[in-house]
């Protein structure tokens, strides 16, 4: 079962809950009882762009050094 971050939109405090997929979007309970707490969606980064060559990696030198045009 996957973890999912909350936030309790009476009282603030943020935690984690083990709960399984189908349940992901209903309203937990804080460790105050409140029954007002909601998901929050993880900030993540990423480097780099699906677009550009990979640094210091010149195109077309896939596994047979660029010959067959795979990059």
């Amino acid at each position: 079962m996957p973890i999912y971050e909350f936030v309790c939109q009476r009282c603030d405090e943020r935690f984690e809950q083990r709960r399984p997929m189908a349940d992901a979007d209903a309203p937990a309970t804080c460790s105050a009882g409140h029954d007002e707490a909601v998901r929050r969606l993880p900030a993540f980064a990423t480097v780099g762009s699906a677009s550009a060559p990979a640094q210091g990696r010149a195109q077309g030198s896939g596994c047979c050094g660029g010959a067959c045009g795979s990059a």
